[in-house]
């Protein structure tokens, strides 16, 4: 889009959220709606529904761009997340442009579509569950056991070995070009340290990887296995897993596990994580070397501060003052892993 269509868009979506803001936009109408922003939408969370409403956003790895893309995006995310919270994900519905205004569903022309749910009580996310201290292991076996069976049935995808490995040095590359950038301050030293032992265990144990190819353990999996995307409430629900990309969900079901127990250790239940990485490596039968699965934790660690800080690169980033200390909090735990990885490397 050009100039005058970019500020088009911003001026639509502008009023989009502020109907989709007021209590009226909604029947039953409810006390009040909260709002919340993220990277690529804005969610509003009304009475026992929530509404997510895609932003016109185009980055590499994602076209929102269009009403058609938004659409499809939405369906697309019905459909996926309906694999791990059936009862959460309820429909997709149009944005529609009445002669009396905006209205959710209705007659008139389709302006955008929404991604409609049932709402979540915020008591039984895993990162607040870990927080509170409430968190034990008969919600955590709950957890192993809804992921085994999700891994088990997760269709398997094929990869050229050489273009897999391709793929994982290019993104190693693309983390420690961003991360360098003198823009940001992070350690030089640090940074070429961590990256210097994810390469070279690339280079002595890059078959660890293909075997894991050749053997069909790479599957469509979820994309974004975060602690604040776990419910462990009456049932254990996952949402929000990667959709708008199929690239970025096609994983190691232990790569995702990997994420998972990086995440708990960040939050300080590294128990939690470490017990879900022994239960999932007994349930799938199937479980990586050691060493692969401190390469998938330290390279998840480094993509992870490098999304926080890139955050800055925004033109009006929010809470900029929190992507910093999230990237240095990152590259401590990806340091740590590389250590492990240089000493395994060094053993003969």
């Amino acid at each position: 889009m050009h100039g005058p269509e970019i500020q088009g868009a911003e001026r639509a979506l502008v009023a989009k959220v502020d109907f989709l803001g007021r209590p009226d936009a909604y029947d039953p109408k409810p006390a009040d709606v909260m709002r919340r922003e993220t990277h690529m939408s804005w969610v509003f969370l009304t009475g026992d529904r929530v509404y997510k409403l895609k932003k016109p956003v185009h980055f590499p790895y994602l076209d929102f761009s269009t009403l058609e893309r938004r659409e499809g995006a939405c369906r697309a995310e019905l459909h996926l997340n309906r694999r791990l919270a059936p009862d959460i994900y309820l429909g997709v519905v149009p944005l529609m442009e009445t002669s009396r205004g905006l209205s959710i569903g209705g007659e008139g022309k389709v302006v955008d579509w929404l991604v409609m749910m049932k709402r979540l009580d915020e008591r039984f996310m895993l990162d607040r569950m870990i927080e509170d201290r409430c968190l034990g292991v008969a919600q955590i076996n709950q957890l192993i056991i809804t992921l085994a069976r999700f891994y088990r049935s997760a269709t398997p995808t094929f990869l050229s070995p050489r273009a897999c490995l391709v793929d994982w040095k290019r993104s190693l590359a693309y983390n420690k070009r961003v991360l360098l950038d003198p823009r940001f301050r992070v350690p030089t030293g640090l940074v070429q340290r961590v990256d210097l032992a994810q390469r070279h265990f690339l280079q002595k144990c890059g078959h660890l990887i293909t075997d894991r190819l050749r053997h069909r353990r790479i599957v469509d999996g979820h994309g974004d296995l975060r602690p604040e995307h776990i419910w462990l409430d009456d049932k254990v629900r996952i949402i929000d897993c990667l959709e708008f990309n199929s690239r970025l969900r096609v994983v190691d079901p232990f790569d995702e596990i990997a994420f998972l127990s990086l995440e708990c250790d960040r939050l300080g239940a590294s128990w939690a994580g470490n017990y879900i990485q022994h239960r999932m490596k007994y349930l799938l039968r199937d479980g990586p070397a050691d060493e692969l699965f401190t390469f998938y934790r330290c390279h998840r660690a480094v993509l992870r501060a490098r999304l926080a800080i890139a955050h800055l690169l925004e033109e009006h980033p929010r809470t900029p003052e929190k992507w910093p200390r999230l990237c240095a909090t990152y590259l401590k735990l990806a340091d740590r892993s590389a250590r492990k990885l240089e000493a395994g490397l060094r053993t003969p």
